[in-house]
């Protein structure tokens, strides 16, 4: 360092030490990490003027222009979180590594500390605090549920781990309740279509989990956390080192035994769980730094809900009235990196097995499903302004359960397994025109051995307008197969008949978003807002008729066709003083037009979409005692809720609050002792079931449901890291 420049220092956040941060000095292709105490250095520099970039995951990016000289300088960094990384290198829009600003579909991202502010037993609760998200709960007696994205039904949206499509078909409504919170590293959310990627099921959006690296990850890692109504969650984390291969084991424990009924309707408000839920990922070292993991969740759920004094001797009978679920999982997932030096070739894989074992009153439901998912991806940089990212897929998904929908033609007393089958090509070539706009190009073909061919084309523009503003437009093609008995849990659960009308083809949408992105850096802190207008168009819409024949759900093409339309706003500040706050706001018109009886057209608004969505959370750092304090909510406006004949209760569903508040403190040992209190309004939907008195009558319905039927409740949790 005598004969040249250098730069030291170290990197941290509230005090906290930050290890794996990129620093790199931008224009050049100098650059390192920091260490395990936060320190860094870049030697044998040039004399000059250099800009000075630090990235770290979960925390804003730093910059600052500074000068080298024939001395050291020594720089004190302290960087400001950010829970939804406005910088994080993302995947899911491109199947590439990327910054988030540089791409051309906009990807949301949040990272675990974003989910701690309001801590749940599972991400399907969690995901409440998103904008545009809504963990819809289906089932008033069984509390199963399904995601829906700017009000599209659950069933329109794509769950994927590590990229791959573990949670779809079957265990849409289960797959969320059992991934434990202590193996998400990240979690990045596409909002609109992306059937040209990947492929059926990705009409509304993708939610893409990704899980922790084992070279990342903590040596131990245990939060345990408990409420007044009794609920006991335990998520634990360690990790193991054998030769060459970095091992990660993580596991969730779930306990809910306790019976409430607050609204007197002789109930459970909430199901009974008991649920376990086991988790592995190997990273294997290889040469040149070829990729190469293998992943597993073995699940198991037995949960229950209705007359409170039911119990397993009353399964399927017509004694006292029970909705009981038995469900095992075992899901297995890889990437291997081929080893060909000159080329990007990925292959990933997955399977899962699930098993579900019901009964609704006397109705039982038994299913098995297999799924397998085969990728392979090819990323080739054509020239300095051209990327391409090509692949084939294949998915089987093989499918059995007790009613007609199975049966077997010649043997009316069994049931077969049906098996579908869906090879795909996709090919997306990203073409950079200039600094400031780039043009994304793509198409995806599917052959459906029920449905044939599917074509999905897509197409994106991205706009630089400065360093710190971005526009964004695109438009794709997205498309759904038919799958109905093993995504809408509302055709088992209660008295209503599910027929199906025709034969259905496969649902097709156009999508269009226009996003405006503004990253702000000031000297006291950060701001990031982003404005979208969506529009999706759907044709052949499978849609569920409730309302035609109140004892009956009816499925057919739509003759018409269907609108998701709407706005949504999110914006983030962070200041140096500590206080954060990351507001959204979206508002909705989802409806079809098609036509009634009289052959005219009409209007009618979808089940389950709210009108207006907000989320909100507020965090302050009292620095002089470490104390945390957390703010979070959801408001939700009136949605159109299935009615029965005759119903007393209303048709739309009042303006509604969830508030929580939670106060977190963590020691210098990495001990974080947190306690708050949850729906601090105490707000509880009215008359969740239609005549609850008479259980197994025709007349009762669980469908009503529109928020969580748990009051105020106070909870107190630990958690505690090693490093």
């Amino acid at each position: 360092m005598g004969q040249s420049g250098g730069i030291r220092g170290k990197v941290t956040s509230n005090g906290a030490k930050i290890e794996y941060a990129q620093i790199v000095l931008v224009g050049t292709n100098k650059g390192t990490i920091t260490d395990s105490s936060g320190r860094f250095l870049l030697s044998a520099l040039e004399s000059g003027k250099y800009t000075l970039r630090v990235n770290a995951l979960g925390y804003f990016r730093w910059e600052k222009e500074v000068v080298v000289d024939q001395s050291s300088l020594i720089l004190d960094i302290k960087l400001v979180e950010n829970e939804r990384i406005a910088e994080e290198v993302v995947v899911t829009g491109t199947m590439k590594e990327s910054f988030r600003t540089e791409t051309i579909t906009p990807v949301e991202v949040y990272s675990p500390k974003f989910f701690q502010k309001n801590p749940t037993p599972n991400l399907f609760y969690a995901l409440q605090n998103i904008n545009g998200v809504q963990p819809q709960l289906q089932c008033a007696v069984c509390n199963t549920g399904d995601i829906h994205i700017n009000g599209m039904e659950g069933p329109y949206t794509l769950i994927l781990i590590d990229g791959m499509p573990i949670v779809s078909s079957l265990s849409t409504v289960y797959g969320l309740m059992g991934i434990p919170n202590v193996m998400v590293e990240r979690i990045e959310i596409i909002k609109g279509p992306a059937s040209t990627l990947y492929g059926s099921e990705a009409v509304a959006g993708i939610i893409n989990i990704i899980t922790k690296s084992p070279a990342k990850a903590h040596r131990l890692f245990v939060d345990i956390n408990t409420n007044t109504y009794r609920e006991h969650n335990l998520d634990l984390m360690t990790k193991a080192k054998l030769g060459k291969v970095e091992m990660l084991f993580g596991g969730n424990y779930f306990n809910y035994q306790n019976i409430v009924d607050k609204n007197k309707d002789n109930f459970t408000d909430m199901t009974l769980q008991n649920r376990a839920s086991i988790f592995m990922k190997a990273s294997i070292k290889r040469k040149n730094d070829f990729k190469a993991s293998l992943g597993s969740r073995v699940f198991y759920e037995d949960r229950w809900g209705g007359e409170t004094q039911w119990t397993k001797q009353f399964r399927n009978t017509n004694k006292v009235y029970g909705e009981s679920i038995y469900t095992n999982r075992l899901e297995l997932f890889g990437n291997y990196q081929l080893p060909v030096q000159t080329e990007k070739i990925n292959f990933n894989g997955s399977y899962n097995y699930h098993h579900q074992n019901s009964s609704y009153g006397t109705t039982s439901y038994i299913a098995t499903q297999h799924t397998a998912f085969f990728q392979l991806v090819w990323e080739k940089k054509l020239s300095l302004r051209n990327e391409l990212v090509t692949g084939a897929t294949f998915r089987y998904t093989g499918y059995k359960d007790n009613t007609a929908a199975t049966r077997n033609p010649s043997d009316t007393l069994n049931n077969i397994f049906t098996n579908t089958y869906l090879p795909g090509l996709f090919v997306q070539n990203e073409y950079k025109i200039n600094e400031k706009h780039k043009l994304l190009l793509g198409a995806r073909y599917d052959y459906h051995n029920v449905h044939g061919n599917i074509l999905a084309p897509r197409v994106g523009y991205k706009w630089n307008l400065n360093k710190y503003n971005f526009f964004r437009v695109n438009v794709g093609n997205g498309f759904r197969v038919v799958n109905i008995f093993t995504e809408d849990h509302a055709a088992l659960t209660g008295s209503r008949k599910v027929e199906v009308l025709g034969n259905l083809k496969p649902e097709k949408s156009w999508n269009g978003t226009v996003t405006y992105s503004n990253y702000l850096n000031f000297k006291n802190g950060f701001l990031n807002t982003e404005l979208q207008a969506f529009y999706t168009y759907f044709t052949n819409k499978i849609q569920p008729d409730y309302d035609t024949d109140p004892n009956k759900i009816l499925y057919k093409n739509l003759d018409g066709y269907a609108v998701s339309r709407g706005i949504s706003a999110n914006l983030d500040a962070s200041f140096v003083n500590g206080f954060k706050a990351m507001l959204g706001a979206t508002a909705l018109s989802v409806y079809r037009i098609q036509k009634n009886e009289n052959g005219v057209n009409e209007k009618q608004t979808q089940i389950h979409a709210p009108t207006f969505q907000g989320t909100f959370t507020l965090s302050y750092l009292v620095r002089k005692v470490g104390l945390a304090v957390d703010y979070t909510g959801v408001i939700y406006g009136p949605q159109r809720l299935p009615l029965v004949a005759d119903d007393y209760r209303r048709e739309y569903s009042p303006w509604f609050s969830l508030q929580n508040v939670q106060l977190s403190r963590e020691n210098k040992k990495g001990v974080t002792i947190y306690g708050g209190i949850k729906n601090i309004l105490n707000f509880l939907p009215k008359n969740p079931l239609y005549n609850p008195s008479q259980p197994f009558s025709d007349t009762f319905d669980t469908t009503y449901n529109y928020a969580p039927n748990q009051g105020i409740r106070f909870f107190i949790g630990l958690r505690f890291s090693l490093k």
